[in-house]
């Protein structure tokens, strides 16, 4: 079996890489990458295996340059003679940035630079199957505080907090445009959160949010609301399983289910009994999130609410100084807050059933093991690009 991978070099797909590289059945994995030259690339390839001392085997680890912004890139990958035996497409890449200001990048990258893909996938002569790495949360905001089955989704009245879930909404209508369905294989990963290894994580994303979180203390948002986060070797094992298995759907939910969910008044045990210095945590309505930012640019009512957690005020001035920094942690700490309100827990029936893979631990409980990477982020530097 020959593959070529797209976004080898992040967080799914560099998990997805080495996982896949330990599978007999593959005979060469194709590395569609961003690079000038082909030493530049496999030094990029290189150095995911190297980030958890994987063994890293050249002869079957292959770099294709590429670009998804490359208007050629079409053409390129069906003028490339190595590519024509691909069995399998497994399209990782994308733009995963919440902040409207890359909202066009992001919409490029996802869903043109798909459509690329797909052009070119449909010339070859041998494809099995194109599996694509979607999203849970394309379901939506209007669907809130319960159970989300795989069915429900693509639905285009969805409403969407941010351009990525739309984005990932789209590209799934795209390849069942393009695509055969027998060839078809979709894999919904939920919130993705660090790793459950006692290992250096992949990437920050998401953990920045929890670390944020924990700097701040007293939070805008329901801290009841079930949370469905999956660390990231867990979505690669069961992404790779399911590629193998016998399956009898085209879609699955990559999740931890109602059984392995958590709330964030769990995850905030977890990290007050870590971080035990600060302030205990304090949760206040999402609709006072507001007159957080009012305080932050000194223009909050003297009658407000906000004024009886004074206690928090005063961690905040403290901790922080510049009141300019709350409000770009806030900010990027928005789209966030909104997901976590939402409530969502993805039904994973079905990747049970077919692949026989355990259920997630809980993030709070795995979470234990990425408590000295949280202790290390920049949260002011990941708020510029959340």
């Amino acid at each position: 079996m020959n593959i070529l991978l797209t976004g080898a070099t992040g967080l799914v797909g560099g998990e997805l890489l080495v996982t896949l590289s330990k599978q007999t059945e593959i005979d060469r994995i194709y590395c569609l990458l961003r690079a000038k030259t082909m030493d530049e690339a496999t030094t990029r390839l290189e150095n995911v295996f190297d980030l958890h001392d994987d063994d890293f085997d050249p002869s079957r680890i292959v770099p294709v340059l590429g670009n998804l912004f490359d208007d050629d890139l079409t053409n390129a990958l069906q003028q490339n003679e190595n590519l024509s035996d691909i069995d399998v497409i497994i399209h990782s890449a994308a733009n995963t940035s919440f902040s409207r200001v890359n909202d066009d990048l992001v919409e490029k990258a996802n869903i043109g630079g798909l459509t690329k893909i797909l052009l070119w996938a449909k010339t070859l002569p041998h494809l099995q199957t194109f599996l694509y790495i979607g999203t849970a949360t394309i379901c939506g905001k209007d669907v809130r505080d319960r159970v989300v089955h795989e069915d429900e989704s693509p639905n285009l009245d969805a409403t969407h907090l941010v351009k990525y879930t739309y984005t990932k909404m789209k590209g799934e209508l795209l390849v069942k445009e393009h695509l055969a369905p027998h060839q078809i294989l979709i894999a919904r990963p939920s919130i993705i959160m660090g790793d459950s290894r006692p290992i250096m994580p992949r990437s920050p994303v998401i953990l920045w949010a929890m670390a944020t979180i924990n700097h701040l203390r007293l939070i805008p948002v329901n801290e009841h609301a079930q949370l469905d986060i999956i660390p990231v070797n867990y979505a690669a094992e069961a992404i790779v399983a399911l590629l193998f298995a016998n399956r009898k759907h085209q879609v699955y939910h990559i999740s931890a289910g109602e059984e392995g969910s958590t709330t964030a008044l769990k995850l905030s045990k977890t990290l007050e009994s870590y971080f035990d210095e600060m302030p205990p945590f304090n949760f206040i309505n999402k609709s006072m999130l507001n007159q957080v930012k009012h305080w932050a640019r000194n223009r909050l009512a003297p009658e407000s609410e906000l004024y009886s957690y004074s206690t928090y005020l005063d961690y905040w001035k403290h901790t922080f100084e510049d009141k300019s920094k709350l409000r770009l942690l806030f900010t990027g700490l928005d789209p966030y807050l909104d997901f976590m309100e939402l409530g969502h827990v993805f039904d994973n029936t079905r990747l049970l059933q077919d692949v026989g893979i355990e259920n997630s631990i809980p993030a709070d409980v795995y979470i234990n093991n990425s408590m000295n990477f949280v202790e290390k982020i920049d949260v002011l530097e990941g708020a510029i690009d959340p």
